[in-house]
């Protein structure tokens, strides 16, 4: 874990992630139940919550969402000085995403054993050059139940690799 890695108690970031559990709960009942915020200035200036299976874009994360929304309302595609606040870690994909858009901090909530590129799985973010801090396990309790619930209601409907519908067992 790098030191920028911590877990928070603040409550500022408690407050974001009930919202981010309200975008993830609309996510329901066909999609993996994430949600996620760009802040800027302590706004939000983008939401989003999963919509793989709606949409049928294997990109369709929150994360990539609420890049993709705030850089147009931005009109730049650097993030700098902003904030994701997100249900689950984000996965290599959406690291990936947020690196290469500058994000200044990524808040979230579940880790994920199975695809976590925050330390859980991944590091992408240990890179010396890698400027976003990270603060995980807010609200993770929640956050994991919502995942948890999920998986374990879908029952063979959707076309999950049953690894990952077991790895929220861990939670």
């Amino acid at each position: 874990m790098k030191e920028s890695h911590t877990r928070s108690s603040s409550s500022a970031h408690h407050r974001w992630m009930e919202i981010c559990l309200g975008l993830a709960e609309n996510a329901l009942p066909e999609d993996v139940p994430v949600g996620a915020i760009l802040l800027y200035e302590g706004e939000i200036i983008a939401q989003a919550c999963n919509w793989r299976e709606r949409d049928q874009n294997p990109v369709g994360h929150a994360e990539i969402s609420v890049l993709q929304e705030a850089s147009k309302k931005l009109g730049r595609w650097r993030l700098t000085n902003t904030t994701l606040v997100v249900t689950l870690e984000p996965c290599p994909m959406c690291a990936s995403a947020i690196l290469q858009a500058r994000v200044a901090q990524v808040v979230f909530g579940a880790y994920d054993p199975l695809m976590g590129a925050c330390g859980s799985k991944y590091h992408l973010f240990n890179d010396a050059r890698a400027k976003t801090r990270i603060t995980g396990g807010v609200l993770e309790g929640p956050c994991a139940k919502l995942l948890r619930d999920f998986f374990r209601g879908t029952g063979g409907q959707l076309s999950f690799d049953k690894r990952e519908k077991l790895s929220w067992d861990l939670f």
